[in-house]
């Protein structure tokens, strides 16, 4: 794949590194560029990085009426030799294309994926935020544009990646559990549909759900199977539990929970961490049983905004409220959480192939 340069002049960039004076928040930044690559005539073509702005689209194209979209999460981060790595990209190119399957979006090729990536990262080096505990977040993003309003799948896409300076999520350390409502009344997803894809409607879906549960106090939703009796996902984050001899559960992967990057290299890191890691089934009346008789002692969910987001509390419709532990945010959750981010800043070395450096070709 030959790529573009079609750049900003040297007075429009930035030119020197990125030394914000404050928290500059997750996600709020863009940088300089884009890459941008379309799909018509049955293939992708026309790989470019242009400067950022608005899209010209058509009003029919096919994803502003039937959702036809889907998207990706992921950091780069800079080590202490002042280069920058990325995190597993790998991974986020396998779910995106995951993703594509179940709505019916041609695939991109996982190294063009990559180099795409890595060759935007590389041109807005200099706006990787110079601070304690930053990213850059990278969203890529497939999107229908046909100009056409028969419900089919799309003949034409574009895909696009946007890079997000962004600060810590946590800037004072994992110190505060969050609260999330355990709702019988919403869903998340329902076998057999888009619930294992990052399909932008899926979160359109959520938004009704977040907002009921801000009302009770909450800060998301812990969302449960359609039959109300299984555990599945915590909000935007693959939910978890930590037994009392340190075993973490994930609950079971099935095609209505996103297969979480976060999950799947925890369960690979189970010798680091010196812990047992395992999937399971997780039925709602066990899991609260087992809070309340001390068996279960944390709980959270992991993502790649925040890595881990611990579990103070749940609370249900009726107003009864389900504490976890000391309410306080346990010792495994902090060791995961640090050797998790020491392996993504280069402090901990990580198993083969996990972090990749972003070469310096850029013109």
């Amino acid at each position: 794949m030959d790529i573009k340069y079609n750049l900003k002049s040297a007075s429009e960039r930035r030119t020197e590194p990125f030394k914000p004076e404050g928290d500059v928040g997750f996600g709020k930044l863009r940088t300089d560029h884009m890459f941008l690559m379309d799909y018509r005539d049955g293939q992708w073509c026309d790989p470019r990085i242009v400067p950022y702005g608005p899209f010209e689209m058509a009003p029919g194209a096919m994803s502003l009426h039937y959702g036809q979209s889907i998207f990706e999460g992921a950091k780069a981060f800079m080590h202490e030799d002042g280069e920058i790595y990325t995190f597993r990209l790998n991974k986020n190119a396998e779910r995106m294309n995951r993703s594509a399957d179940i709505v019916c979006i041609p695939n991109i090729d996982e190294s063009m994926q990559v180099k795409a990536i890595n060759a935007l990262i590389d041109v807005d080096r200099l706006w990787f935020p110079q601070q304690q505990g930053a990213c850059l977040y990278i969203r890529p993003f497939i999107f229908a544009t046909e100009d056409r309003l028969s419900v089919s799948p799309s003949q034409q896409y574009t895909f696009c990646v946007m890079l997000s300076p962004s600060g810590a999520y946590y800037a004072s350390g994992v110190n505060n559990g969050i609260r999330l409502l355990i709702s019988t009344k919403y869903h998340r997803a329902v076998s057999g549909g888009t619930g294992a894809s990052k399909a932008a409607g899926n979160y359109a879906a959520s938004l009704r759900a977040g907002k009921a549960a801000v009302e009770y106090g909450a800060s998301q939703v812990l969302y449960l199977d359609s039959t109300n009796t299984q555990i599945e996902e915590a909000g935007a984050m693959n939910h978890f539990h930590i037994l009392k001899d340190g075993t973490v559960i994930i609950p079971t992967f099935t095609d209505t929970i996103l297969k979480s990057i976060t999950s799947q290299s925890i369960m690979e890191l189970g010798n680091m961490l010196g812990c047992e890691v395992r999937q399971e089934t997780v039925m709602l009346d066990k899991f609260i049983a087992d809070i309340e008789a001390g068996e279960i002692i944390e709980a959270g969910g992991f993502g790649t905004a925040a890595v881990v987001s611990p579990v103070s509390s749940y609370i249900f419709e009726d107003g009864r409220i389900l504490t976890v532990g000391n309410g306080k945010v346990g010792p495994n959750i902090q060791r995961i959480y640090k050797l998790f981010t020491d392996l993504q800043k280069g402090n901990v070395a990580a198993p083969q192939g996990w972090v990749k450096r972003v070469e310096r070709v850029a013109p």
